[in-house]
């Protein structure tokens, strides 16, 4: 997403996990049309996942993604 500015970019970013990879990229497509500054597209990721970020207006960063392990089947129905 870019370099954390001093006095500008949050230094954070925030998560939202999904339980399908055509829900990450349906969030995406949310934040788009509701006004996110950027949108990174989602792609498959090393280590198993698949996952996309985007900014919020007011500049929060966002990372929407499935997490295939044990862990995201135990926190997602």
């Amino acid at each position: 997403m870019g370099a954390v500015t001093r006095g500008g970019t949050p230094p954070v970013t925030l998560a939202h996990n999904v339980a399908e990879p055509a829900q990450v990229d349906a969030v995406l497509a949310q934040a788009r049309t509701a006004g996110a500054t950027a949108v990174l597209a989602a792609q498959q990721r090393e280590w198993g996942g698949y996952s996309g970020y985007f900014a919020d207006p007011d500049g929060f960063r966002w990372e929407v993604a499935v997490n295939p392990s044990p862990l995201g089947e135990s926190l997602l129905p």
